[in-house]
């Protein structure tokens, strides 16, 4: 039997098609967010335009509400940069990446840490947001109060899973900077770092595949050796591996 031929262009459209870019989609918004792994929005008006540029019946305000509705949460998620993500999918994908994205914040900034106590830092965070959200110059301000050097406000996100709260980060208030415990504003859900990544493992090939595991790797800021033993017991299509290339 002849092996399938993977050409460019099919493999341009499965991506368009995958991404809801031939035709916009009738699906919900957080469906359709799922479908998409996700929406980076270090620029917060980004999530609204790639929302309208795939869904059906999309206006302005339904990801503003969403967001104010806790039905989308707003966080510091994969590669350490800011998404948006359906509610369902917040606890597991934060759980797949926390403790790897901990030990490389801690490994590329262990001259600026040197000497902190995180642990602290994080129970004072902690009990600082315990009446509600903050903006971070007030965090900062808050934690500096209590005797620990600038900046570390910040650091403790890697410690303590924090969501930008809405009206911040939204196209009518752009700037995502104010601040909640996660667990106070969306029920915990207790969800291991194996089923995390495999829930991330899908949603990228969802979004994106075919792809390798140093692709799907590199999208979660992760190294593939911190993913493959997750990848190998999941019944993946493999197929994909023993195409070829082909021009057009």
């Amino acid at each position: 039997m002849a092996e399938p031929v993977l050409t460019t262009r099919a493999l341009n459209r499965a991506l368009l098609a995958r991404q809801l870019l031939l035709e916009r989609s009738p699906l919900g918004l957080t469906q359709v967010m799922e479908q998409m792994g996700g929406i980076q929005t270090q620029y917060a008006p980004a999530g609204y335009i790639g929302l309208w540029s795939r869904m059906r019946d999309f206006d302005r305000p339904m990801l503003t509400r969403a967001l104010e509705e806790r039905r989308a949460i707003q966080a510091t998620m994969m590669r350490a940069t800011i998404h948006t993500v359906s509610a369902a999918d917040y606890w597991p994908m934060t759980a797949g990446i926390r403790r790897i994205r901990r030990e490389w914040f801690e490994k590329v900034s262990h001259r600026e840490v040197a000497g902190t106590d995180m642990d602290a830092v994080a129970r004072a965070v902690r009990e600082e947001l315990g009446d509600g959200p903050l903006p971070m110059r007030e965090l900062t301000a808050c934690i500096e109060a209590r005797g620990f050097p600038h900046r570390t406000a910040g650091w403790a996100g890697m410690r303590v899973d924090l969501v930008r709260v809405p009206p911040s980060g939204t196209w009518e208030r752009r700037r995502a900077d104010l601040y909640g415990l996660a667990d106070a504003w969306l029920a915990p859900v207790e969800v291991t770092e194996e089923e995390g990544m495999e829930l991330l493992i899908r949603r990228y090939l969802g979004a994106f595949g075919p792809a390798s595991l140093k692709d799907i790797s590199s999208w979660m800021g992760v190294y593939v050796g911190q993913m493959r033993h997750v990848a190998d017991r999941m019944e993946l299509q493999r197929d994909v591996r023993r195409g070829r290339d082909a021009p057009g």
